[in-house]
C-alpha cells in the first residue's frame, strides 16, 4: 500500500521526482546521503584521511 513507504502514492507507476530518497522508515538514505549521527561518540575515534597534494602546499 503506498501508505507504507514515503514514495507511495500517486496515480499509476510513478518515481520519486524532486524527492530525496528515502528508506521505508522515512530516514534519508542512499544517493550519497550520510546516516551516521553526527553526535555518536565513536566519532573522536575515526580517523579521517590526510589530504596530500598541491592544493594543500602553502
Amino acid at each position: 500500500n503506498p501508505v507504507d513507504h514515503p514514495h507511495g502514492g500517486g496515480e499509476g507507476r510513478q518515481g520519486r521526482g524532486l524527492r530525496r530518497a528515502k528508506s521505508k522508515w522515512g530516514k534519508p538514505t542512499g544517493k550519497g546521503q550520510k546516516t551516521r549521527t553526527p553526535k555518536k561518540y565513536s566519532n573522536v575515534f575515526i580517523v579521517s584521511r590526510r589530504k596530500v597534494g598541491k592544493k594543500r602546499k602553502g
